[in-house]
């Protein structure tokens, strides 16, 4: 298996996998990854651009199965073409809640949702339009802080992750599990959506649903919009 990401999830599930006793071929990321890559004894390659390693990540794996786990790198045609099957968690129920998951969930919180979840999908071309595997749903409390319902969603991705990944390994082409009626609505929310969020300063539920907490420093792209 190679995993594709950055941060605590990506270690986390790159640690998880390794506990399991199953092989990791190659961990990829941005550069700072390399110091715990070599703490645990994985195989790294530093990149800004996944697709530039192409060819490194197709000749390591053994089982042609990529996990990409919180990833923010795109996955191109050079990827896209190798046979590999590329498999994402996405923080958020898709279709409705597509693009970077921590703005995202700020609007849902905006709009008075009682539920979000962790996706699990494969990569297509588009951005989080591949097809949908399975995904687990988790509450949000009507009076929740932001940072709560994050750090509880990050923890459901993980969870997704560890209940998935045997499925994965026992057969690398997993169709997934039944799935209910999935939303028809679609919105993608990137920067262009971080950047309105100034917009909705006088909505009610603003001040809860951008209470970063603790996490501020973790997400400075979003607090930078925020000040």
């Amino acid at each position: 298996m190679i995993f594709v990401g950055e941060g605590a999830l990506l270690w986390r599930a790159v640690r998880h996998t390794r506990d399991s006793g199953l092989p990791i071929d190659m961990v990829c990321g941005p550069a700072p990854g390399a110091a715990e890559a070599d703490r645990l004894g994985m195989p790294f390659i530093a990149v800004t651009d996944v697709n530039q390693a192409t060819a490194a990540l197709a000749t390591a794996s053994s089982d042609g199965v990529v996990w990409s786990v919180n990833n923010r790198m795109i996955f191109r045609g050079p990827m896209l073409s190798t046979g590999l099957r590329i498999i994402n968690i996405h923080h958020g129920p898709l279709p409705a809640y597509r693009g970077l998951p921590e703005v995202a969930l700020v609007y849902a919180m905006l709009r008075g949702e009682r539920e979000f979840a962790a996706t699990l999908h494969q990569v297509d071309e588009g951005i989080d339009t591949g097809r949908i595997l399975t995904a687990d749903p988790y509450p949000i409390g009507p009076d929740e802080p932001y940072h709560a319902v994050l750090r509880r969603g990050l923890n459901v991705c993980h969870r997704l992750f560890e209940r998935c990944l045997p499925l994965v390994a026992a057969d690398p082409d997993w169709p997934g599990e039944p799935l209910g009626a999935v939303p028809g609505t679609c919105a993608y929310y990137g920067r262009e959506a971080l950047n309105r969020l100034s917009e909705h300063r006088d909505h009610p539920g603003f001040a809860r649903a951008t209470d970063l907490g603790f996490l501020t420093a973790y997400l400075p792209e979003l607090a930078a919009a925020l000040a």
